[in-house]
């Protein structure tokens, strides 16, 4: 798997033992843009509040430029947390693709170019998360309209988790429609098959567009779509939210 960037990123930040759940949530913002059609970050940082998850895989992000705001860096003011991109159309008018928002220090960040043909650029955002002593390889994409794209954009993500050498999150917006699709197939020979609940769109969802994949499965103890009413209108996307048990060598250190 040929990454673009390799790129360390430092941190002041401390880890500590987690002894608790991890929260973990993907979110289309839909460029921030509501379904009253209104341009409105601040609603979306609204959004991350209540949820107030470890981390945050955002997809559809305006990350600014002459003609563009930079609605993750409104969301990172907002929130506090670290903030890492990942441009899937980057020119000097306008700069969007996927971010990632978290409370722990960044380690690495790699991005994966999964551009299918003449199709709308697509990518994927891999950041290893020191979270609390345990890091976590967070791979957050969105992939493409077509089956036969996704089919392509899943074999390159998956071409490296063959031997993980870590515990991996894949998550995003994978827009596939049907439940026996092909690229939901083939996550599951990867990773355990997870509960999938409706995201989209928000005025009556039907489709389970959004997902989380998590490696080792029995770690995950529930996921579920945060459908307040505020997430009703700020996108067309509900958000997604995981939980994610403590490791037994974090919660074996606690009680020795």
């Amino acid at each position: 798997m040929s990454f673009m960037s390799d790129v360390q990123i430092d941190s002041m930040e401390q880890g500590v033992t987690l002894s608790r759940e991890l929260r973990i949530a993907t979110y289309n913002v839909h460029g921030a843009v509501g379904i009253d059609g209104r341009l409105a970050p601040e609603r979306i940082g609204a959004v991350l509040g209540e949820i107030d998850a470890d981390i945050f895989a955002l997809q559809e992000v305006p990350l600014g430029g002459s003609d563009a705001p930079n609605v993750l860096d409104i969301l990172q003011r907002m929130t506090g947390l670290n903030a890492v991109e990942g441009p899937t159309l980057d020119t000097a008018a306008r700069r969007y693709g996927n971010a990632v928002l978290t409370r722990f220090p960044v380690r690495a960040v790699r991005t994966l170019d999964l551009s299918f043909r003449s199709r709308e650029p697509r990518g994927a955002l891999d950041a290893d998360i020191d979270c609390g002593g345990e890091v976590w390889r967070v791979v957050a994409t969105h992939l493409g309209l077509a089956s036969s794209e996704r089919r392509a954009q899943v074999e390159q993500v998956l071409q490296s988790f063959d031997t993980p050498a870590m515990p991996v999150i894949l998550l995003g917006d994978l827009n596939e429609w049907f439940v026996y699709g092909r690229t939901l197939r083939r996550l599951v020979t990867h990773f355990y098959r997870a509960s999938a609940p409706r995201t989209f769109p928000t005025r009556y969802p039907l489709f389970a567009l959004d997902r989380i994949w998590v490696h080792p499965g029995e770690r995950l103890i529930r996921v579920d779509a945060h459908r307040s009413a505020l997430a009703r209108i700020a996108s067309d996307h509900y958000p997604l939210i995981a939980h994610i048990a403590p490791s037994a060598a974090n919660e074996a250190s606690l009680s020795a």
